[in-house]
């Protein structure tokens, strides 16, 4: 008798990855975020714990410490606010147009990712302050905006000043890509069916840009809330009036008050956290609102 042959099944060869897999890759992420990340911050809350509701709450609520919280986040809220506006306006300008010296300005943006942040505080402390006495060099703004009545050097404006300053670049390198890849084809397509060029842009660009202006301004606020070295030059680090939270950390640290530091830090660990989980959830409603439109 002859031997009946049995088919044998072919198995589809197994797709494999190029990179690692998922439970490789999760793996490192949440060992490398632990370490680098949620360990550090689970410290700072377990130390601020130690002090009891009563004690966060007596270190808290002071003036100084008030005033402090509401400088460095008020004042970094309205940095944020003026580099979205005029960040994207220079991203647009940057994307949009040919002119000479455009690279050197594109350079100049970077400029506040390199430069360290003291020697920022003391150009903008020799820019915008009024010397007693006249010196080469110092004054350049100061002297002409003090005569109009506005002082900048050792107020709060000069806290928004050193915020703004330092924080413009990521508006602006946040839009640029986005930017590059909107389809000019789409303005066109509207100035021929008789759409102003404000309409084209309010209408067909701003809606392309939203998520990424929203992320470029929450990275803008969370660079300008925990700014120190650029704003102590120029703030005067006045009590009450232009001293910053970070600045209220270092001095308690200084003066070996590591549960007072601990609980300013908590505190503003806390609300950055809620600023920054408000902006997310503003960018996942802008998302459903453009899914729902198409």
């Amino acid at each position: 008798m002859g031997t009946i042959a049995i088919p044998q099944l072919s198995r589809a060869p197994s797709r494999r990855r190029a990179m690692p897999g998922f439970g490789l890759t999760l793996g490192f992420t949440l060992s490398y975020l632990s370490l680098i990340v949620l360990i550090p911050l689970a410290a700072l809350a377990i130390k601020a714990a130690g002090l009891g509701p009563a004690g966060i709450w007596k270190v808290l609520n002071t003036s100084q410490v008030i005033n402090a919280l509401k400088l460095s986040f008020g004042g970094a809220l309205v940095a944020a606010a003026i580099n979205a506006v005029f960040g994207s306006l220079i991203a647009w300008t940057f994307v949009r147009y040919d002119f000479p010296g455009k690279r050197a300005l594109q350079a100049m943006i970077d400029l506040p990712f390199a430069l360290p942040t003291a020697v920022a505080g003391i150009a903008l402390t020799a820019l915008y302050s009024v010397p007693t006495v006249p010196s080469p060099g110092q004054g350049w703004l100061g002297v002409p905006l003090e005569a109009l009545g506005i002082k900048v050097a050792y107020t709060q404006l000069g806290v928004i000043v050193a915020m703004t300053f330092i924080s413009l670049p990521f508006v602006v390198r946040t839009l640029e890509p986005v930017l590059e890849q909107i389809d000019k084809q789409y303005e066109e397509a509207a100035a021929t069916l008789g759409a102003t060029r404000w309409q084209a842009v309010s209408r067909i660009v701003f809606p392309a840009l939203q998520p990424a202006l929203l992320t470029g301004t929450a990275l803008a606020f969370a660079r300008a809330v925990g700014e120190y070295g650029s704003i102590i030059f120029i703030a005067g680090n006045l009590p009450n009036l232009t001293q910053i939270a970070p600045l209220l950390i270092a001095i308690n640290l200084d003066q070996h008050e590591i549960g007072a530091a601990t609980a300013i830090a908590a505190a503003m660990l806390a609300l950055s956290f809620a600023i920054l989980f408000g902006i997310n959830l503003l960018q996942a409603w802008v998302r459903r609102s453009e899914r729902k439109a198409t």
